[in-house]
C-alpha cells in the first residue's frame, strides 16, 4: 500500500441536471448504467423509461452538448434487453451502443446536428450479452510531453507517435469497424467497408470458453489488439488475449492468441486472502496502452483497487547451459511478466471507475511523479463510491490527489472508512461517470439518473501560483489547438481576470510556430480567442472582431477560389494568389489604378454567379463603411470594430475583396453593395477604397504600425454625411451555461426546459451587440434576413451561437459551394444543433 501524506484538491459541482417527474413515466436509470465522453463534449449516457400503465420498460439513449446540457436528444434505442455499452469513435460524431441480447447498433448524426442522431448499421451476436466494446484504432496517436510545457515548438510538446491501425485498406488507409467482447467468451469484429457493406467474423478467445463478466480492448503500437477478460470471482485468474484481426477472400478473418494472465495481490494476501471475492471493475489505463491495467476488487461495504504493469524481464539461464553457451547481452531469453505497481488501502466500496483520455506519455520509472509538486490534470483516474463520495487519484501511484464529498458523505478526510457510521437507507452515487479529453471536468449518472458535472482543480490539489494555473490551461487550449478537440472543459476554469493572459500567451505561442503551422491554425486560433474573450466583460467587444475575422478569412477564401485563369498552361500561382502580390505591392489610393495592373480575364463570371454573391459583397462593404466611420472614436476598446483597425492582414484582405468587387461590377452592376449617398454623383467604392489604403499603410508592418494622420481621421468623420453607416450585426444571443458559472456558484438544469438568460454579469454586456427578441433575425452564414418570427427551419452553433437556415434557399454553384463549407461545423468550428421554428 502507498504510504505517505495524503493531498487534497478541490473538486466542485458545476451544474446538475434532472429529470422531470411525470405521473405516468419516468426516467430511472438502468442496470448497469453507462455514459461516454465524445472529444467534441457531447455526453451520451443511457436511463430506461418506465411507463407505469403499461408496465414496461424503454431503453433510452440520451445525448445532450455540455455547453447545452438541458438541450438533450432522447431515442428509444431499439435495444430489447438494457444497454450494457456506449463507446465514441475517435472524430467524436458517431456512436456505437450495445446490449445484453448481442446487439450491436452505430449510431450518426442526421443532417450533421448535434441533437438529431440515426440508427444506421450494426451487427448482431444472438442471445450473448455484450461486456465490452470498442472502435478499431485508427493508427493515430498524439503524446504529450508534459515536461516539455515551457517549449517554443509545438512539435516538440506533441509528438505524434508510431502506431499501426488496427486493420488497413489498399494504400494504409485505416479500416473502420468494432470489436466487442461477449460473456460467453466470444470476441466479434464488425468492418465498415467504404461501399457501405458490413463484414462480421465472431470467433472464441480460446479454446476452453468460459464465462467472461468483465472485459475491456486495448491495442498494441503494432496494429494487434489486446483483450483482459475476468468472470467475476478473485480467486480466478484475469486472462489477457492478443487479438489479429485481417480479410482475407473479402471475409474478415480473427486469430487469437493466449498472454500471461495475472491473480491479484489482494487474494495471494494472507490478510485479505478471502476478503474481497468479487473483481467488480477491469480496466486497461488507456486504449491504447495494453502494458497497465487497473483492478477493483470488491466485497458488500469495500473496495481495494491495485494497478499493473506487463514487463519484459530477462530469463535467468542456469550455470550448467550458461558452461555450454554463454549469454552475452541482448541474446538473453526476456519473458512477459504481470508485475503489480500500485494497490490502495482498504477503501468504501467502489461504484464507478473514470479513466483519462489525455495520451501523456507516462513510463513505470514515473512513481516519483507522485510525490511531486508538479501534478497535471492528465495524470489522475476517477473512483467514485457507494457513498457519494470521489476520489481523483494518481493513475501509477493511486495515491489521492482531489476529493469530491457529495451531499451524503460530507465528513472528515483523515477518518478511517472502517470507523464511519453508516447511515440507513440506500446513498445516492454516481453508476457511471466519464472524465473529459483534458480531465478537467467529470461526468457522472447518479442512482436517481441525475446528470452532475464537476470541475476538477487544474492544479491538482497544489498551492500553485496564477503562472501554473495558467500555464496548465495554456498547454490544454494548444493541445485543443493541434488535435482539433472540443475545449468547453477548460473554459471552465477560466476566471475574468485571466482572459486577457490566456489571449495574449496563446497568441504569442501561435506566432512561434512555423509558417505552414500557422496557417493551418489559423481560423481554430481566432476561434479560441474568441470562446475566451466571451467570458469577461473587459474583453466581450473583441467577441464581435474575432466573429468578424472568421467571416471575412471565409469570404476571401470563397471569392478567390472562384477565379479562374484565363489559359490553361498557368504559372504556379493562381490568381488568387497574384492578386495577394499586387494589392501588397501596388500601394496607389486608386482603386482604378490597381485594377489596371491585374488580368481582368481572371475575373469573368457568369452573371448568375455574381448576383447570388450579393449578401455576401454587400457585407463586405458595409464592414468597410463601419470600420472608417469608426476610426475617429478609436480610443475606446470596448467598440466592436476596434481590434481591426490596427490589423493590417484583415485590411489587407478587405482592400483585395474591394478591388474584386470593383472589377465584378463593371460586369455586373447590381452585384455591387449598394450605399445610400447624399449625393447622386459620388463614387462610394473609390471614396471608401481610398481611406482604406491610407489606413492599411499605417499597419501593414506589424513591427512598425503608425497612428492615422489628422486628415485620414477627419475626412473619416465626414463619412456619416456622406454616406448612411449602415448596423452591423454582431453576434447571436449567447444562451449557453459557460458565462453563468462565473462566480463558481451551482446551477440547476432540468432536461427538456430552457433555463432563463437573466442572472449573469457577462450576459448583459452582450446587449449592446445582438438583436433583442422579437427583433428581425438574420442567417449569419448568407447574410438574409428571415424576418421577427422565422417559418424556415434554423439550426445554430454549439460555441459561439451563430445561426442559419437548415435548407438551402439557393441553387447557384457557387452560393452551394459556400454552404457546403459549413455542413459540417460552424465558423468557428462547432457543431449545429437543430432549433425549434419559435427560438427567439
Amino acid at each position: 500500500p502507498v504510504s505517505g501524506p495524503v493531498r487534497t484538491g478541490r473538486m466542485d459541482l458545476a451544474y446538475v441536471c434532472e429529470w422531470e417527474k411525470k405521473p405516468k413515466s419516468n426516467h430511472c436509470p438502468s442496470i448497469p448504467l453507462v455514459c461516454a465522453w465524445s472529444c467534441r463534449n457531447l455526453i451520451a449516457f443511457t436511463t430506461d423509461l418506465r411507463n407505469e400503465e403499461e408496465k414496461d420498460l424503454t431503453h433510452m439513449v440520451h445525448i445532450i452538448d455540455t455547453e447545452h446540457p438541458w438541450d438533450v436528444y432522447s431515442v428509444n434505442s431499439g435495444h430489447t434487453e438494457v444497454i450494457t455499452c456506449l463507446e465514441w469513435d475517435q472524430s467524436g460524431s458517431r456512436l456505437l451502443s450495445a446490449d445484453a441480447d448481442g446487439h450491436i447498433k452505430c449510431w450518426s448524426m442526421t443532417d450533421h446536428l448535434a441533437n438529431s442522431w440515426e440508427n444506421t448499421v450494426g451487427s448482431v451476436v444472438e442471445g450473448d450479452p455484450v461486456v465490452a466494446l470498442s472502435w478499431l484504432h485508427n493508427g493515430v496517436k498524439l503524446a504529450l510531453h508534459v515536461e516539455k510545457s515551457g517549449a517554443s515548438n509545438f512539435g516538440e510538446k506533441f509528438s505524434r507517435v508510431k502506431f499501426s491501425p488496427s486493420l488497413t485498406l489498399f494504400g494504409g488507409k485505416p479500416m473502420e469497424g468494432w470489436i466487442a467482447v461477449t460473456i460467453s467468451g466470444l470476441v466479434t469484429v464488425s468492418l465498415l467497408k467504404p461501399n457501405g457493406q458490413v463484414l462480421t467474423a465472431t470467433e472464441s478467445l480460446c479454446r476452453l470458453r468460459c464465462r467472461v463478466a468483465l472485459a475491456d480492448v486495448a491495442f498494441t503500437g503494432g496494429g494487434n489488439i489486446v483483450v483482459a477478460t475476468s468472470d467475476g470471482s478473485s480467486t480466478s485468474p484475469v486472462q489477457f488475449y492478443k487479438v489479429c484481426v485481417s480479410v482475407v477472400n473479402e471475409k474478415c478473418k480473427i486469430d487469437t492468441e493466449i498472454l500471461p494472465s495475472l491473480f491479484m495481490r489482494c487474494t495471494t494476501d494472507p490478510a485479505r486472502k478471502d476478503k474481497y471475492p468479487a473483481i467488480t471493475h477491469l480496466k486497461f489505463l488507456a486504449r491504447d496502452m495494453s502494458e497497465q491495467v487497473l483492478l477493483c476488487a470488491s466485497n458488500q461495504n469495500n473496495s481495494i483497487v491495485e494497478c499493473w504493469s506487463l514487463r519484459k524481464e530477462g530469463l535467468p539461464v542456469n550455470n550448467i547451459f550458461q558452461q555450454i553457451s554463454p549469454v552475452v547481452g541482448d541474446k538473453q531469453p526476456m519473458i512477459l511478466k504481470w508485475r503489480i505497481l500500485s494497490a490502495t488501502n482498504d477503501l468504501d466500496r467502489v461504484s464507478a471507475v473514470a479513466l483519462p483520455k489525455l495520451p501523456i506519455s507516462l513510463t513505470n520509472t514515473d512513481l516519483k511523479v507522485a510525490n511531486d509538486t508538479k501534478f497535471f490534470p492528465g495524470l489522475g483516474l476517477a473512483l467514485a463510491f457507494h457513498d457519494g463520495s470521489v476520489h481523483i487519484v494518481h493513475r501509477l501511484s493511486l495515491q489521492m490527489m482531489a476529493v469530491f464529498y457529495g451531499s451524503s458523505s460530507q465528513r472528515p478526510v483523515d477518518e478511517p472508512a472502517l470507523k464511519r457510521p453508516r447511515t440507513t437507507g440506500p446513498l445516492v452515487h454516481f453508476k457511471a461517470m466519464q472524465l473529459s479529453w483534458t480531465s478537467l471536468a467529470l461526468a457522472g449518472v447518479d442512482s436517481h439518473g441525475k446528470l452532475s458535472m464537476l470541475r476538477i482543480s487544474p492544479s491538482m490539489g497544489h498551492v500553485l501560483d496564477m503562472n501554473m494555473s495558467l500555464r496548465h490551461l495554456l498547454f490544454l487550449l494548444e493541445y485543443c489547438m493541434v488535435t482539433g478537440y472540443d475545449w468547453w472543459d477548460i473554459l471552465l476554469h477560466v476566471q475574468p481576470s485571466m482572459v486577457q493572459n490566456l489571449v495574449e500567451k496563446l497568441h504569442e505561442e501561435y506566432m512561434r510556430q512555423n509558417a505552414a503551422l500557422q496557417q493551418v491554425l489559423s481560423t481554430r486560433i481566432v476561434a479560441m480567442k474568441a470562446s475566451l474573450c466571451k467570458l469577461s466583460s473587459s474583453t466581450i467587444a473583441r467577441v464581435c472582431d474575432y466573429h468578424a475575422k472568421l467571416f471575412l478569412i471565409a469570404i476571401s477564401c470563397t471569392l478567390k477560389s472562384l477565379l479562374r485563369p484565363h489559359f490553361l498552361n498557368t504559372p504556379d500561382k493562381s490568381p488568387g494568389d497574384r492578386l495577394t502580390e499586387i494589392c501588397s505591392k501596388i500601394t496607389d489610393v486608386d482603386i482604378d489604378k490597381v485594377m489596371i495592373n491585374l488580368k481582368t480575364e481572371e475575373f469573368v463570371l457568369e452573371m448568375t454567379t455574381l448576383q447570388s454573391l450579393q449578401q455576401l459583397i454587400q457585407w463586405v462593404g458595409d464592414f468597410v463603411l463601419y470600420l472608417l466611420a469608426s476610426l475617429p472614436n478609436q480610443g475606446s476598446p470596448v467598440r466592436p470594430g476596434h481590434s481591426f483597425l490596427r490589423d493590417g492582414a484583415s485590411l489587407g484582405m478587405f482592400r483585395e475583396l474591394m478591388v474584386v468587387i470593383r472589377i465584378w461590377g463593371l460586369l455586373k452592376p447590381s452585384c455591387l453593395p449598394v450605399y445610400t449617398a447624399t449625393s447622386d454623383t459620388q463614387d462610394s467604392m473609390s471614396l471608401l477604397f481610398r481611406l482604406l489604403t491610407k489606413l492599411w499603410l499605417c499597419c501593414r508592418e506589424e513591427n512598425h504600425i503608425t497612428e492615422p494622420d489628422d486628415a485620414l481621421i477627419d475626412e473619416c468623420c465626414l463619412l456619416p454625411s456622406q454616406l448612411l453607416i449602415p448596423n452591423i450585426d454582431w453576434l447571436p444571443i449567447n444562451d449557453g451555461i459557460i458565462s453563468k458559472l462565473q462566480n463558481k456558484q451551482l446551477v440547476r438544469l432540468q432536461f427538456g426546459k430552457a433555463p432563463g438568460l437573466v442572472g449573469h454579469t457577462v450576459s448583459s454586456q452582450f446587449d449592446a451587440f445582438v438583436r433583442a427578441p422579437g427583433q428581425p433575425k438574420i442567417d449569419h452564414l448568407r447574410r438574409l434576413h428571415l424576418g421577427a418570427y422565422p417559418t424556415e427551419e434554423c439550426k445554430s452553433c454549439t460555441r459561439c451561437g451563430c445561426v442559419t437556415m437548415l435548407k438551402s434557399p439557393n441553387k447557384v454553384t457557387a452560393v452551394k459551394q459556400w454552404e457546403q463549407r459549413w455542413i459540417k461545423n460552424c465558423l468557428c468550428g462547432g457543431l449545429w444543433r437543430k432549433m425549434p421554428l419559435s427560438y427567439s
